[in-house]
Protein backbone atom coordinates (compact mmCIF):
# COMPACT_ATOMS: atom_id res chain seq x y z
CA UNK A 1 0.00 0.00 0.00
CA UNK A 2 1.34 3.47 -0.90
CA UNK A 3 0.85 5.64 2.30
CA UNK A 4 1.44 9.24 3.01
CA UNK A 5 2.21 9.83 6.59
CA UNK A 6 2.17 13.22 7.92
CA UNK A 7 4.09 13.89 11.49
CA UNK A 8 6.10 10.63 10.98
CA UNK A 9 8.80 12.03 12.80
CA UNK A 10 7.30 12.58 15.93
CA UNK A 11 7.08 9.98 18.71
CA UNK A 12 4.01 8.41 17.58
CA UNK A 13 4.48 8.62 13.71
CA UNK A 14 8.14 7.58 13.81
CA UNK A 15 6.61 4.16 15.86
CA UNK A 16 3.79 3.63 13.32
CA UNK A 17 6.36 4.10 10.26
CA UNK A 18 8.43 1.57 11.65
CA UNK A 19 5.47 -0.63 11.45
CA UNK A 20 4.22 0.59 8.00
CA UNK A 21 8.07 -0.66 6.82
CA UNK A 22 7.98 -3.58 8.23
CA UNK A 23 4.90 -4.97 7.29
CA UNK A 24 5.85 -3.90 3.40
CA UNK A 25 3.93 -0.75 2.90
CA UNK A 26 5.66 2.03 0.50
CA UNK A 27 5.63 5.27 2.93
CA UNK A 28 6.30 9.13 2.26
CA UNK A 29 6.86 10.56 5.03
CA UNK A 30 5.71 14.30 5.46
CA UNK A 31 7.58 16.63 9.18
CA UNK A 32 7.89 20.46 9.25
CA UNK A 33 10.74 19.39 12.42
CA UNK A 34 9.74 23.13 14.27
CA UNK A 35 10.89 23.97 17.34
CA UNK A 36 8.13 22.41 19.74
CA UNK A 37 10.38 20.24 20.82
CA UNK A 38 14.17 19.81 19.82
CA UNK A 39 14.41 18.51 15.83
CA UNK A 40 17.33 16.42 16.92
CA UNK A 41 15.15 14.00 18.87
CA UNK A 42 12.50 13.69 15.36
CA UNK A 43 15.33 13.41 13.33
CA UNK A 44 16.80 10.67 15.45
CA UNK A 45 13.71 9.08 15.36
CA UNK A 46 13.90 8.81 11.72
CA UNK A 47 16.97 7.55 11.59
CA UNK A 48 15.56 4.61 14.07
CA UNK A 49 12.56 4.03 11.34
CA UNK A 50 15.08 3.26 8.91
CA UNK A 51 16.44 0.54 10.17
CA UNK A 52 13.12 -1.17 9.72
CA UNK A 53 13.10 0.05 5.39
CA UNK A 54 13.36 2.70 3.38
CA UNK A 55 11.16 6.12 3.04
CA UNK A 56 10.81 9.16 1.29
CA UNK A 57 11.24 11.80 3.99
CA UNK A 58 9.83 15.53 3.15
CA UNK A 59 10.44 18.26 5.25
CA UNK A 60 7.56 20.83 5.05
CA UNK A 61 4.64 22.59 7.00
CA UNK A 62 1.32 20.89 6.12
CA UNK A 63 -0.04 24.32 5.56
CA UNK A 64 1.94 24.59 2.87
CA UNK A 65 0.18 21.70 0.79
CA UNK A 66 0.37 18.48 -0.39
CA UNK A 67 -0.73 18.17 -3.59
CA UNK A 68 2.25 16.67 -5.14
CA UNK A 69 2.33 14.03 -2.67
CA UNK A 70 -0.84 12.60 -2.97
CA UNK A 71 -0.47 9.82 -5.68
CA UNK A 72 -1.43 7.52 -2.69
CA UNK A 73 -3.98 4.50 -1.64
CA UNK A 74 -4.10 6.17 1.83
CA UNK A 75 -3.07 9.45 4.24
CA UNK A 76 -2.23 9.05 8.02
CA UNK A 77 -2.71 12.68 9.29
CA UNK A 78 -0.62 12.66 12.52
CA UNK A 79 0.60 16.22 11.86
CA UNK A 80 -0.65 18.90 14.62
CA UNK A 81 0.54 21.14 17.16
CA UNK A 82 0.22 19.03 20.60
CA UNK A 83 -0.12 19.78 24.01
CA UNK A 84 -3.06 21.88 26.01
CA UNK A 85 -0.79 24.59 28.36
CA UNK A 86 0.54 25.49 24.90
CA UNK A 87 -2.46 25.93 23.01
CA UNK A 88 -3.67 28.52 25.36
CA UNK A 89 -0.62 30.44 25.39
CA UNK A 90 -0.88 30.46 21.44
CA UNK A 91 -4.41 29.53 20.41
CA UNK A 92 -3.90 31.26 16.65
CA UNK A 93 -0.97 29.10 15.70
CA UNK A 94 -3.06 26.09 16.90
CA UNK A 95 -6.50 26.64 14.80
CA UNK A 96 -3.41 27.98 11.51
CA UNK A 97 -1.78 24.15 12.09
CA UNK A 98 -4.05 21.83 13.49
CA UNK A 99 -7.35 22.96 11.80
CA UNK A 100 -6.39 24.65 8.41
CA UNK A 101 -3.89 22.15 7.70
CA UNK A 102 -5.90 19.88 8.01
CA UNK A 103 -8.31 21.73 5.73
CA UNK A 104 -5.64 22.27 3.08
CA UNK A 105 -5.33 18.39 3.17
CA UNK A 106 -8.40 17.62 2.65
CA UNK A 107 -8.90 19.94 0.06
CA UNK A 108 -5.72 18.32 -1.55
CA UNK A 109 -6.96 15.23 -1.12
CA UNK A 110 -9.79 15.70 -2.63
CA UNK A 111 -8.48 17.24 -6.02
CA UNK A 112 -6.64 13.91 -6.41
CA UNK A 113 -9.04 11.79 -5.96
CA UNK A 114 -7.41 10.05 -2.32
CA UNK A 115 -9.69 7.44 -1.18
CA UNK A 116 -9.17 7.08 2.56
CA UNK A 117 -7.78 9.52 5.37
CA UNK A 118 -7.00 8.37 9.01
CA UNK A 119 -6.61 11.61 11.41
CA UNK A 120 -5.46 11.48 15.01
CA UNK A 121 -7.93 13.12 17.19
CA UNK A 122 -7.29 13.58 21.07
CA UNK A 123 -9.64 12.48 24.36
CA UNK A 124 -8.98 16.42 24.71
CA UNK A 125 -12.39 16.77 22.59
CA UNK A 126 -14.61 14.91 25.53
CA UNK A 127 -13.36 18.24 27.89
CA UNK A 128 -14.52 17.25 31.15
CA UNK A 129 -17.75 15.37 30.15
CA UNK A 130 -19.62 14.07 33.11
CA UNK A 131 -20.58 10.68 31.68
CA UNK A 132 -18.06 8.31 32.12
CA UNK A 133 -16.55 6.41 30.35
CA UNK A 134 -16.33 9.23 27.40
CA UNK A 135 -18.48 7.13 24.26
CA UNK A 136 -17.99 8.53 20.98
CA UNK A 137 -21.44 9.20 20.35
CA UNK A 138 -21.60 11.07 23.87
CA UNK A 139 -22.76 14.83 23.42
CA UNK A 140 -22.64 17.57 23.11
CA UNK A 141 -18.70 17.66 23.47
CA UNK A 142 -16.94 20.71 25.23
CA UNK A 143 -13.28 20.83 24.96
CA UNK A 144 -11.69 23.10 27.21
CA UNK A 145 -8.70 24.12 25.56
CA UNK A 146 -7.97 25.29 22.35
CA UNK A 147 -6.04 22.37 21.16
CA UNK A 148 -9.35 20.71 21.99
CA UNK A 149 -11.06 22.59 20.00
CA UNK A 150 -9.26 22.63 17.19
CA UNK A 151 -9.33 18.21 17.36
CA UNK A 152 -12.96 18.74 17.27
CA UNK A 153 -13.17 21.11 14.15
CA UNK A 154 -10.71 18.70 12.50
CA UNK A 155 -13.67 15.77 13.00
CA UNK A 156 -16.41 17.75 11.66
CA UNK A 157 -14.31 18.52 8.32
CA UNK A 158 -13.39 14.84 8.17
CA UNK A 159 -17.33 13.97 8.55
CA UNK A 160 -18.40 16.84 6.29
CA UNK A 161 -15.80 15.58 3.23
CA UNK A 162 -16.78 12.24 3.44
CA UNK A 163 -20.23 12.81 3.66
CA UNK A 164 -19.58 15.28 0.30
CA UNK A 165 -16.90 13.63 -1.23
CA UNK A 166 -16.97 10.61 -0.32
CA UNK A 167 -13.24 10.16 1.20
CA UNK A 168 -13.43 7.37 3.77
CA UNK A 169 -12.56 8.65 7.06
CA UNK A 170 -11.78 7.57 10.10
CA UNK A 171 -10.81 9.61 13.47
CA UNK A 172 -8.67 7.94 16.38
CA UNK A 173 -9.17 9.45 19.80
CA UNK A 174 -6.41 9.05 21.41
CA UNK A 175 -6.00 8.98 25.40
CA UNK A 176 -2.45 9.73 26.85
CA UNK A 177 -0.36 7.91 24.65
CA UNK A 178 3.58 7.36 26.38
CA UNK A 179 5.90 4.68 25.84
CA UNK A 180 9.70 4.53 24.45
CA UNK A 181 10.63 8.02 22.61
CA UNK A 182 7.80 10.01 24.55
CA UNK A 183 7.87 13.66 23.59
CA UNK A 184 10.26 15.23 26.29
CA UNK A 185 7.33 17.44 27.20
CA UNK A 186 4.36 15.04 28.37
CA UNK A 187 4.23 14.43 32.17
CA UNK A 188 5.22 11.01 32.42
CA UNK A 189 8.78 11.71 30.40
CA UNK A 190 9.03 15.20 31.85
CA UNK A 191 8.56 13.82 35.57
CA UNK A 192 10.68 10.79 34.66
CA UNK A 193 13.80 12.91 33.69
CA UNK A 194 13.86 15.30 36.33
CA UNK A 195 13.32 12.19 39.16
CA UNK A 196 16.50 10.99 38.04
CA UNK A 197 17.86 14.32 37.95
CA UNK A 198 17.11 15.12 41.25
CA UNK A 199 14.40 18.43 40.77
CA UNK A 200 11.37 18.72 41.76
CA UNK A 201 8.41 18.22 39.85
CA UNK A 202 5.51 20.60 39.43
CA UNK A 203 2.04 18.70 40.45
CA UNK A 204 -0.58 21.09 39.62
CA UNK A 205 -3.38 20.45 42.02
CA UNK A 206 -3.98 18.11 44.79
CA UNK A 207 -2.82 14.74 42.88
CA UNK A 208 -6.29 13.23 42.25
CA UNK A 209 -6.89 13.92 38.59
CA UNK A 210 -7.17 10.50 36.20
CA UNK A 211 -6.00 9.70 33.15
CA UNK A 212 -6.58 6.84 30.69
CA UNK A 213 -2.96 6.11 29.78
CA UNK A 214 -2.27 3.76 27.10
CA UNK A 215 1.08 2.27 25.88
CA UNK A 216 2.29 3.32 21.99
CA UNK A 217 2.21 -0.71 21.48
CA UNK A 218 -1.49 -0.96 21.50
CA UNK A 219 -2.40 2.47 19.93
CA UNK A 220 0.00 1.08 17.04
CA UNK A 221 -2.70 -1.93 17.08
CA UNK A 222 -5.62 0.59 17.02
CA UNK A 223 -4.26 2.50 14.07
CA UNK A 224 -3.66 -0.53 12.27
CA UNK A 225 -6.93 -1.99 12.10
CA UNK A 226 -8.43 1.26 11.20
CA UNK A 227 -6.10 1.68 8.13
CA UNK A 228 -6.75 -2.01 7.33
CA UNK A 229 -10.39 -1.42 7.55
CA UNK A 230 -12.72 0.51 4.87
CA UNK A 231 -15.12 2.67 7.02
CA UNK A 232 -17.11 5.19 4.91
CA UNK A 233 -16.57 7.34 8.17
CA UNK A 234 -16.19 6.30 11.73
CA UNK A 235 -14.56 7.52 14.78
CA UNK A 236 -12.66 5.49 17.69
CA UNK A 237 -11.28 5.17 21.13
CA UNK A 238 -8.39 4.30 21.50
CA UNK A 239 -7.47 3.87 25.36
CA UNK A 240 -6.53 1.33 28.22
CA UNK A 241 -10.12 1.82 29.56
CA UNK A 242 -8.95 2.71 32.72
CA UNK A 243 -8.35 5.83 35.01
CA UNK A 244 -4.94 6.03 36.95
CA UNK A 245 -4.67 8.77 39.28
CA UNK A 246 -1.67 10.84 39.28
CA UNK A 247 -0.58 10.16 42.73
CA UNK A 248 -0.55 6.53 41.87
CA UNK A 249 1.71 7.44 38.10
CA UNK A 250 4.02 9.17 40.21
CA UNK A 251 4.40 6.09 42.59
CA UNK A 252 5.10 3.71 39.65
CA UNK A 253 7.37 6.05 38.50
CA UNK A 254 9.68 6.32 41.70
CA UNK A 255 9.08 2.18 41.63
CA UNK A 256 10.64 1.67 38.37
CA UNK A 257 12.98 4.52 38.28
CA UNK A 258 14.22 3.55 42.24
CA UNK A 259 14.31 7.02 43.45
CA UNK A 260 11.58 9.48 45.38
CA UNK A 261 10.02 11.96 43.91
CA UNK A 262 10.54 15.67 45.27
CA UNK A 263 6.85 17.48 44.64
CA UNK A 264 6.45 20.93 44.37
CA UNK A 265 2.65 21.52 44.32
CA UNK A 266 1.02 24.17 42.69
CA UNK A 267 -2.57 25.22 41.55
CA UNK A 268 -4.65 23.43 39.27
CA UNK A 269 -4.25 24.71 35.77
CA UNK A 270 -6.68 25.97 32.86
CA UNK A 271 -7.40 23.70 30.55
CA UNK A 272 -6.31 20.65 32.18
CA UNK A 273 -9.50 17.88 32.61
CA UNK A 274 -10.10 16.52 35.74
CA UNK A 275 -10.19 12.83 34.00
CA UNK A 276 -10.21 11.08 31.03
CA UNK A 277 -11.53 7.28 30.45
CA UNK A 278 -12.10 5.32 26.87
CA UNK A 279 -15.18 3.26 26.29
CA UNK A 280 -13.35 1.21 23.59
CA UNK A 281 -16.51 -1.14 23.08
CA UNK A 282 -16.63 0.51 19.53
CA UNK A 283 -12.84 -0.44 18.69
CA UNK A 284 -13.11 -3.79 20.18
CA UNK A 285 -16.70 -4.65 18.24
CA UNK A 286 -15.14 -3.31 14.68
CA UNK A 287 -11.00 -3.32 14.84
CA UNK A 288 -10.65 -5.72 17.33
CA UNK A 289 -8.63 -3.65 19.67
CA UNK A 290 -7.76 -4.88 23.02
CA UNK A 291 -5.36 -3.36 24.84
CA UNK A 292 -2.17 -5.61 26.30
CA UNK A 293 0.16 -3.59 28.37
CA UNK A 294 -1.80 -1.92 31.36
CA UNK A 295 0.09 0.75 33.24
CA UNK A 296 2.40 -0.86 35.51
CA UNK A 297 3.85 -3.01 32.88
CA UNK A 298 4.30 0.01 30.54
CA UNK A 299 5.65 2.18 32.96
CA UNK A 300 8.02 -0.56 33.28
CA UNK A 301 9.05 -0.75 29.92
CA UNK A 302 9.28 2.99 29.13
CA UNK A 303 11.49 3.20 32.57
CA UNK A 304 13.92 0.51 31.51
CA UNK A 305 13.97 2.14 27.74
CA UNK A 306 14.79 5.94 29.47
CA UNK A 307 17.43 4.70 32.33
CA UNK A 308 18.89 2.54 28.99
CA UNK A 309 19.05 5.57 26.95
CA UNK A 310 20.80 8.13 28.76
Amino acid sequence: MKILLTGGAGFIGSHLLERLLSRGDRVTVVDDLNEYYDPALKRANLNKARKAGTFLFIERDIQAGLADLLDVDLVVHLAARAGVRPSLADPELYHAVNVGGTLRLLEDARRANVRKLIFASSSSVYGDHPELPFREEAGPLDPISPYGATKLIGEMYLRVYARLHGIHATALRFFTVYGPRHRPDMAIRSFAEKILRGEEISVFGDGSTERDYTYIDDILQGVLAAIDRDDAFEIYNLGESRTVPLALLIELLEKNLGRAAKIRRLPAQPGDVRRTYASIEKARTNLGYIPQVPIEEGIRRFAAWLTASR
